[in-house]
Order: structure tokens, then sequence, then C-alpha cells
């Protein structure tokens, strides 16, 4: 049986915080709604796509929106077109439903160990529901991260855009995430691309539907009239329309950042915007914690999950009641990056000699497995701290938890278990041995 990844659950679960954000009162500055900050432009990329001497590599850090086959794969196919005697290559980072805070844990292992010359970073959308002080920490320490590994790799936020979080720029401001990325893109000269400026001027001319099926016959597209289709479900563009928008942003978006690009060479980090910014964020194999002895690393050349999820190279899986993951860590913030899905049950999180808590590692989008963080603790004294997960004896109740999406049990064995997957330790801090 092949496991293949879902990200869509995760995804809507992150768009659910959307509305009820924007319907916060915006103490946050909301910027201007401009297209393009060209800032200090891409120097190193376009000075090295206009004398090529070997491999460009660009690297593409986002959520759904970006994983899916539209402005990653046309961009990409433009510069190609732009250069055509550069050879590019892409590195593909995207994962659906998740942010900057995930982002900035997996950016090196992801992104900076294959060297990109070009680094863009999608997460308007997906940190829709997260605290600006938060979203600039993750987004600084993914600079901080790049530019130590390599001073030379430029970088370009992107900015898109949906039905829940255009409402700002209807009214020419950014929508609030991307108002505090723009923080760290203005102290950092980072150029940036929002490309869904177009997309909000028809939204609010009414000539964009957010949510329908594409036309196909004659009688369908002459019923649309001067309308334009933007995706199936007001969130993840048609590569044929949505996605066809944000290439032509980037385009256009191109000219004045190539036309900044003046001074090539090593980006200067500086100080920091945020002092607790998540630049010594680590992804950690989870062997570097102490495993009992039911826990079975999976094979990837023998095991379809472990072949499904290749970001997670050390996965592990543990199904019996008791099997414990422990570790020590001199940090703020220390969570596991796992899968959840069918077979998975719950676990005993304790921290330090605080009060043991059960969080679940089952949800109602668990019909099949997907990548997933489980937060042990955040804002923490950065002192030393222990930590033990245990897997609880009990199952969730998986029916009436799949019962809330509509959601049922298919085949009661699949779903028969008290699993974790565990693959990797998300820490701010140091593991202590």
């Amino acid at each position: 049986m092949i496991f293949r990844p879902s990200f869509v659950p995760l995804l809507l679960s992150f768009l659910a915080l959307i509305p009820a954000a924007l319907a916060e009162p915006a103490e946050y500055p909301l910027a201007p709604a401009e297209e393009v900050h060209a800032r200090g432009g891409l120097p190193n990329f376009f000075a090295k796509a206009e004398h090529p001497d070997g491999e460009i590599k660009v690297g593409y850090l986002g959520g759904s929106i970006t994983a899916q086959a539209g402005w990653r794969v046309k961009s990409l196919a433009h510069f190609r077109t732009l250069f055509p005697a550069a050879k590019f290559s892409e590195i593909n980072a995207a994962i659906g439903g998740t942010g900057s805070d995930l982002g900035v844990f997996r950016v090196k292992q992801d992104v900076l160990d294959q060297h990109p010359d070009l680094l863009f970073v999608e997460f308007a959308v997906n940190d829709g529901g997260a605290a600006p002080e938060q979203i600039i920490r993750c987004m600084e320490g993914i600079v901080r991260q790049t530019w130590k590994a390599d001073p030379k790799c430029d970088i370009c936020f992107v900015y898109t855009v949906t039905e829940a979080l255009v409402g700002p720029m209807l009214e020419g401001k950014y929508p609030r995430a991307a108002s505090a990325m723009e923080k760290v893109a203005e102290h950092y000269g980072i150029p940036s691309i929002h490309l869904g400026i177009e997309v909000a001027k028809l939204a609010k001319e009414g000539k964009l539907v957010w949510k329908a099926p594409l036309p196909k016959t004659d009688e369908e597209k002459a019923a649309l009239g001067d309308k334009f289709v933007f995706s199936a479900d007001s969130v993840h563009p048609y590569p044929e329309t949505g996605h066809e928008l944000y290439l032509q942003a980037i385009v256009r978006s191109l000219t004045p950042i190539r036309a900044a690009s003046t001074k090539a060479g090593p980006h200067d980090l500086g100080a920091p915007l945020m002092a607790d910014n998540y630049e010594r964020a680590q992804l950690l194999p989870i062997s570097a914690a102490s495993l009992s002895a039911g826990f079975q690393k999976l094979d990837p050349a023998k095991d379809a999950m472990a072949k499904s999820f290749t970001r997670l190279p050390d996965l592990h899986r543990a199904s019996n009641p008791g099997e414990t993951i422990q570790f020590k860590f001199k940090g703020t913030r220390a969570a596991l990056y796992d899968l959840v899905g069918p077979d998975c049950g719950q676990v005993i999180v304790t921290l330090d000699n605080q009060p043991p808590k059960i969080v679940p590692r089952f949800d109602s989008y668990c019909t099949s497995y997907r990548l997933a963080t489980l937060v042990v603790g955040t804002d923490l004294p950065d002192a030393l701290h222990t930590v033990k997960v245990e897997i609880h004896p009990e199952q969730p109740d998986k029916a009436n938890i799949l019962a809330t999406r509509g959601n049922k049990i298919d085949k009661p064995e699949r779903f028969d278990g008290t699993a974790i997957y565990p693959g990797a330790i998300l820490l701010l801090g140091e593991i202590e041995k």
C-alpha cells in the first residue's frame, strides 16, 4: 500500500483562523499595497544569470500555493526564457498547510543544504492567523539563517492572496501577515512582490470569480462575460488563470528589481530587527533524543511510508502504550516534527515539572497521513528543560472525531492503533547530551 501525503486538510485548518484574525481590531499598522518593492534587488542572481558559469538554483520555500504547478513552475520557465544561456534548476521546498513557523526550522534541511542562488519565501496566506511579532521572528530567522549559510544568496519575499484575506487590499492595504513581513524585508533590503495586486483589482471591479469551475464550453464562457475565474476553492489559483496572473506580477516586478540590483556581493546581516528572532532554529533527527526500545526506524527502500515522506529522513514508528521519547535542551522552544494519520493515537507530554498533558496525534482529517508538528513548549525561559513524550494507552474516539468533518472510518483495521511517527525535533536552542 502506498501512503500519499495530503496537506490540504492542514491548510484548511490554518485558513479557518484567517477570518477571525481579520476581524480583530486593526492595531497593527497595515502597509500600503504595492505590487513590488525593489529595495536592494537581486544583484547576485542577475549577475550570475547574465554571465552563467554553472547551475543556478532557485529555491521556493512556501505552502500549498507554491507547491502547485503554478507560479513556481511558471517563474522558473520564465527565467529560462529570459536567460537562455543559463542552466536553471529548482529546489521545491513547498509544503501545504505550513507557515513560517515551520519554515524557519526546515529551511536549512530543505533549502540551504542544496546551496540556492535565489530563495523565494511565500507564507503570507498560511501566516494569516499568526501574531505579527511571531511572523517577524520566523521570517527574520529565515533571512539570518540563509545569509549565515551563504551571504551571496539573494532572497525575495512573495505574497499571495485568498478571498478571506483580500479585504484590506480592496482598501489599498496589505493584509496583516504581509504587513509584518514587510518590516523584515525593509530592515534587510529584501525585494518583495505581492502577486495578488491585480487579483484584488479585478475583484474590486467585479471581474473576478473567486470560486467556480473553469468554463469549458462556449456557453459557459459566454455566461461569464468579462469575468475571470480565479480558483476552485477561493485559495488555490487555477494554473491556467489565477497562477497566470501571479506570473505576470513577477514578470512586471523583475524590471524594477533588476534595475535596483547594482551591488553584487555578500549581504550584510547587521543588527537584528527583533533580538528574539528564530535565527537559531534547528531541525534535529529524532534519534538525537532517547527513544525506548519499541521505536523502529522506517527504511525508505523498504517502507512506503518513509518513501512518501522524504522530508523526514529519520522517520521512526512506535505503537505500544508506554513507549517514550525523552530529551533535554537548553533553549526557549521545542516541538516534534511528525506524521499524523489513521492508526495514530495520543501522547502524554511532560515538560519539566509541569503537569502532564494529553496531546492527540489524530484529528478529523486523518483519513490519510500528513506532516504535522507537536509543540512541547514555547516562549520558555532560556534554561535547561526536560521533555518526555509517552504513548497514551487509550485511543481517542476516532469515529466521532472524523464525523465532525463528515469523514468516516472505511476499514476499522486501518484506524486501529495508538501509533506515533516522529521524525525530528524542532528546537530553539541546543540539545543536551
